[in-house]
């Protein structure tokens, strides 16, 4: 298994495949997950977050993964399929949707 990795749009991407006799035999395109390394952490903040992991069952890699979804991704934010079903019930049952039953004309262009 030979493994290629390049930079696309911003992005790594990592291409994995198999050579034998010369001949691709298959080709996978996988994307790689983002790495962020946090420098300067005092000792204090490290322990407590170490703590918090443990008293929870999990690593202290995944506590700081969760703090920091939970910080940029609250669950309280608006979800616009539930606001445009909300906004649809308010509207009632008798809204008549009228269609042009007449097939489409194809676009003319000059």
């Amino acid at each position: 298994m030979q493994t290629l990795m390049m930079l696309s749009t911003g992005q790594r991407v990592v291409f994995e495949f198999d050579i034998t006799c010369e001949k691709v035999i298959s080709f996978r395109r996988r994307r790689t997950m983002p790495a962020v390394t946090i420098r300067n952490l005092s000792e204090e903040t490290h322990r407590a977050l170490k703590r918090r992991a443990k008293l929870r069952g999990g690593s202290t890699e995944g506590e700081i993964r969760l703090i920091l979804d939970e910080a940029v991704r609250p669950v309280t934010r608006v979800k616009i399929g539930s606001e445009l079903a909300k906004f649809r019930k308010t509207l009632g049952s008798d809204l008549a949707v009228v269609r042009d039953p007449r097939p489409t004309e194809p676009a003319e262009f000059d």
